[in-house]
């Protein structure tokens, strides 16, 4: 069972996310494993304040480092209370590397991770230094703070843990697994504002509904995404 930590100013609304639909159904199973930490509550100050002005001046606030790093230091320790293996510790910053369906798998592999959520301009980078295992960007744009971003990369792992899905192909035919797009998806009626289901798909033939996807989502990835497309190319000319 795997358990992802998020630390954050905005716990409460985290925990929302991830309790509604189908997390929130894998959880209760006992599936996966989700908590929420307020970040302020790791303060010294009386005034709980977790944020100062920039050495070196700027518009903006940074977050302090030592309420971060009690906060993390606190996850890790109700982690071995648990006998789980340290989780790896991802701070979301735009200044990450990008995420990608890849990474996911990828993270998706560990026991448990920490998601650590940035706020206001950034946050202190020596505590990213002494803690952090890596930074991830889930894109080339900037938000008011890290809590989508960590919804983000728990709904994308979570979603790969046993059983949290009805079928592994209900993740496998998406798109970016196989680094192509998704084919186009239909269901009733089978015409609808003179728009009609594709033929193949109403024929109750496997093989040519398989051939048929197989090319929309070639076809697919090409015009939208010819990045991917190339890559493909080139992976498959890469194979004997």
């Amino acid at each position: 069972m795997m358990r992802i930590d998020v630390a954050t100013l905005f716990p409460e609304m985290c925990q929302r996310v991830l309790d509604e639909s189908i997390l929130g159904r894998a959880a209760r199973k006992g599936l996966i494993e989700t908590h929420c930490h307020q970040i302020r509550d790791y303060t010294l100050n009386r005034q709980r304040q977790v944020d100062d002005y920039p050495y070196g001046g700027g518009c903006g606030m940074v977050m302090y480092a030592q309420p971060i790093y009690d906060c993390c230091v606190d996850v890790l320790r109700q982690a071995q209370e648990q006998g789980r293996p340290r989780p790896r510790i991802v701070f979301l910053t735009a200044a990450g590397k990008p995420y990608t369906e890849q990474e996911a798998k990828r993270l998706a592999q560990y026991d448990g991770l920490l998601l650590v959520c940035g706020h206001y301009e950034g946050m202190d980078e020596r505590v990213i230094e002494e803690i952090a295992d890596e930074e991830i960007s889930i894109g080339d744009y900037v938000l008011t703070g890290g809590e989508l971003a960590a919804l983000v990369v728990a709904d994308s792992v979570l979603r790969l843990q046993p059983g949290v899905l009805a079928e592994p192909q209900g993740y496998q035919e998406e798109s970016h697994w196989n680094g192509l797009l998704e084919y186009p998806q239909y269901t009733r009626p089978e015409e609808w504002r003179g728009r009609r289901v594709p033929e193949v798909l109403l024929s109750g033939h496997h093989g040519r509904i398989d051939q048929w996807r197989a090319e929309q989502s070639l076809e697919r990835t090409r015009q939208r995404r010819p990045d991917l497309y190339e890559a493909h190319k080139q992976e498959g000319k890469e194979k004997p």
